[in-house]
Parts: C-alpha cells; sequence; structure tokens
C-alpha cells in the first residue's frame, strides 16, 4: 500500500538567516551596540533616536517585513531595550508602535508575549492608553493603515488574554457596564427593564466616579463604540468599484476578527453586544460596497 505524502504548503517559508548573516546584520549590530545581553558591559546610553531610526528602517521602512521583526525578536530588543526605557508620556508613536509589532511578533512564533511587561508593570496602564487614543487617530495614509491594523492585532490579543491580570485590569474597563454610557437614555431604560439588577449597579457606578477622573473615564468608555464608528467610516469609504485600497480591506478584516472574539467571550460581549447593536455594525457591514467585491470575499465569511 503506498503511503500517503502531506499534500505541499501554500503559505511561503520564511527562509532563515544563517549564522553569518545574522552576524553581519545591522540590527545585530546595534543589539551589540545597545542592549544585547552578551554585550551588556560596553553597552551605549539609550538613545531614542535609535528606537525611531529602527521603525522607520526596519519596520515601516520595510512594510512591516516579517524577516526584520523576526531579527528583532531574536535580538531581544522588547525585552531589553523598548520596554526598560519605556516612559509614561515621553515615548514616541514609534516606541509605542515597535512595541506593539514585538508583542504581535510573540503571538505569531506562539511564544510567552507578556512577561517582558511584568518588570514595570506600572509603566502599561499608560501605554495602554497611548494605544487606545492611537488606534482611534483618523488618518487613513497607507503606512498609518499598516499601522492600525497592527493596534487591532494587539488589542485582540488584549482581550484574548484576560486571564493575565496586566491585561484583565486595562481591558475589563472597556466592556463593562459603564460603556453604556455611549446608549440613547431611552435605549438603556429598555436593557434596564429586561435585567433590573443592573439599574442598582448603574447608580452605584455614578455615585463612585470621581469628579476629577470623570473624562478620562468616560473617554474610555466611549472607546469601543468610537472604534465601531471609525471602522464604518473606514469600510463605506472603499467603493464598490475602481480602485481599492487593499490596506483597508486587511483593516476591514482585522477589525471583524476583533468582533467576532469580543462576541465569543462571555466576560467581553456582556454588556458589548448591547452598544454593537446600538451602532447598526452587523446591518451596515452586511450593506457595504466591499461585500460585492472579489477582494470582500474574505471579509464576507
Amino acid at each position: 500500500m503506498k503511503a500517503e505524502t502531506a499534500p505541499p504548503s501554500d503559505k511561503p517559508k520564511i527562509p532563515l538567516p544563517t549564522l553569518s548573516q545574522i552576524n553581519a546584520d545591522r540590527i545585530t549590530q546595534l543589539a551589540n551596540q545597545y542592549w544585547s545581553p552578551q554585550t551588556k558591559e560596553s553597552h551605549l546610553p539609550y538613545d531614542a533616536s535609535i528606537v525611531e531610526s529602527i521603525y522607520q528602517a526596519e519596520i515601516l521602512g520595510s512594510h512591516f517585513s516579517v524577516r526584520r521583526i523576526m531579527m528583532l525578536e531574536f535580538s531581544q530588543y522588547l525585552e531589553n531595550y523598548l520596554w526598560p526605557h519605556y516612559k509614561a508620556g515621553e515615548a514616541s508613536p514609534a516606541h509605542m508602535m515597535s512595541i506593539i509589532v514585538m508583542i504581535n511578533e510573540k503571538f505569531r512564533e506562539r511564544v510567552p508575549a507578556w512577561q517582558a511587561f511584568l518588570k514595570q508593570p506600572e509603566h502599561f496602564p499608560a501605554f495602554f492608553e497611548q494605544v487606545l487614543r492611537a488606534s482611534v487617530e483618523d488618518d487613513q495614509t497607507t503606512s498609518n493603515m499598516r499601522e492600525q491594523t497592527a493596534l487591532l492585532l494587539f488589542l485582540n490579543h488584549c482581550f484574548g488574554s484576560m486571564e493575565v491580570q496586566l491585561c484583565r485590569d486595562q481591558v475589563k474597563r472597556l466592556v463593562s457596564l459603564s460603556m453604556w454610557i455611549s446608549l440613547q437614555e431611552g435605549r438603556r431604560n429598555q436593557e434596564f427593564k429586561i435585567v433590573p439588577k443592573w439599574r442598582k449597579y448603574w447608580r452605584a457606578i455614578q455615585k463612585k466616579d470621581k469628579p476629577e477622573l470623570l473624562e478620562k473615564l468616560n473617554w474610555e468608555r466611549l472607546y469601543l463604540q468610537r472604534l465601531m464608528i471609525k471602522f464604518m467610516r473606514i469600510l463605506e469609504a472603499i467603493p464598490e468599484v475602481g480602485d481599492i485600497d487593499a490596506h483597508a480591506v486587511r483593516y476591514c478584516e482585522r477589525f471583524l476578527e476583533l468582533m467576532i472574539d469580543l462576541e465569543a467571550l462571555l466576560p467581553t460581549r456582556r454588556f458589548f453586544n448591547t452598544v454593537m447593536d446600538d451602532c447598526h455594525l452587523v446591518v451596515r457591514s452586511q450593506m457595504a460596497p466591499l461585500t460585492r467585491r472579489p477582494e470582500g470575499q474574505l471579509f464576507c465569511q
């Protein structure tokens, strides 16, 4: 009997660099100068321009090349340079995006992703807020759409890691009962009639809110609604015929993945589902011009 052979994979394999290529690579040379554990005694002082240069040349400039990002991950860029020098209020967008890209790469490689943050967990809330604010920006240039897609992927990893306290403490505020501030009062009262105990919890939340923190709290509570509105604006701007921005399509696909995952988890869907319904997200997605284009085949699934 002839043995069955596995069908060839359709995915192109990423060629692994040789040892000599790794040693000669610019990333390895920078790592030896600034963050490699093997050269710790001779490291140069931290330089924020190095983070900017690496992001512009090796990540953004390479169009988020998996091979270049793998090299950065191999050099322990996140653990030994990015996160130890992250400072709330001082970190540039390039610094923040570099951390995002490295975390996404860890998930792609299926290696532990959150350990690096345990060394300075006090900076994670500010980092997470910087991510949230960046993800609702309106810039729709090609490079920014790549970044926005990376931000969505990171958020999906956060929501999918609620067993990690570091993530849970941040994301639970986005999907709690307090997010119903985005609902019209009539719709909110209708929901309270269905489950009366939630009205009591709602009043308790309002009493507990500190006036000096109210602006920040309300921004967080309205975040997912803002993100959905932004998505629908991008989706409905894609024409039914003519040229199409592939990065915008990719963004829309990633966004739906995030929505599906939020709906799949009981801790996140309990209150989020009502807000999503109030935004008519599903109906507007089904009516979008992208659904009538061949490029929208994956989106429609």
